[in-house]
């Protein structure tokens, strides 16, 4: 049984994060028992006693990690930048689940200048996105579905995450403005860093070496 002071609990999502982190956690030898992705179970063993992977929200992960729920997290910066990443270090860019955080809207219509109003699920993202342009916004919280949102008149354009840019196109919206480039991080509590600094520091050697092996490949 391991000691639990070195027992290390990994928070991630379902889905595409989950599946381009699988292999950079089996290249530190850390392989999960059961499915995520069947599984009912939210902790999930693995093949080593001394660690634990949480299944959550990928938009829970940074508050997991910063309450120290979770020792470690992987979650995209999209989701980190909303959150802030108070009480959390950004340990290393995992350089999966690539995509772009984007103003959408229709292409042949301008954005007004003035009573701008911006459907989104990242408030925070876009009101400091837009004032560092100095463009005052009306920003619409939505949890899904934004691109009906320009298409009812709700609002003149999205902040979305954009991947291959379908959805856009088959509702006549397209990119119009960049405003980042989105990967999944590695974070961990600031806690944790100091009272399980070696088995943190082995694992991100581990990964960080994976990684560095995929990119050379």
């Amino acid at each position: 049984m391991a000691d639990m002071k070195d027992i290390l609990t990994i928070a991630l999502s379902k889905g595409r994060i989950f599946k381009d982190t699988a292999p950079l956690l089996k290249a530190a030898d850390i392989e999960p028992l059961e499915d995520p992705e069947t599984s009912r179970k939210l902790i999930i063993d693995t093949n080593r006693d001394n660690v634990k992977l949480l299944v959550i929200r990928a938009t829970d992960v940074p508050t997991y990690v910063q309450h120290g729920a979770a020792d470690l997290g992987v979650v995209g910066k999209d989701v980190l930048m909303e959150h802030g990443g108070q009480d959390v270090y950004e340990l290393l860019d995992l350089q999966i689940a690539r995509c772009k955080l984007m103003v959408a809207g229709f292409p042949d219509r301008p954005l007004p200048e003035a009573g701008l109003k911006v459907a989104t699920k990242f408030v925070n993202c876009t009101r400091h996105y837009f004032a560092q342009q100095g463009r005052q916004v009306d920003v619409i919280k939505l949890y899904g579905s934004m691109e009906l949102a320009p298409l009812v008149g709700l609002a003149d354009c999205i902040v979305d995450v954009v991947d291959t840019g379908n959805t856009l196109r088959a509702n006549g919206l397209a990119p119009l403005e960049h405003m980042a480039d989105i990967t999944s991080r590695l974070i961990v509590n600031k806690a944790s860093m100091k009272l399980k600094h070696a088995p943190i520091r082995d694992l991100l050697a581990h990964i960080q070496a994976a990684v560095e092996q995929r990119n050379n490949a």
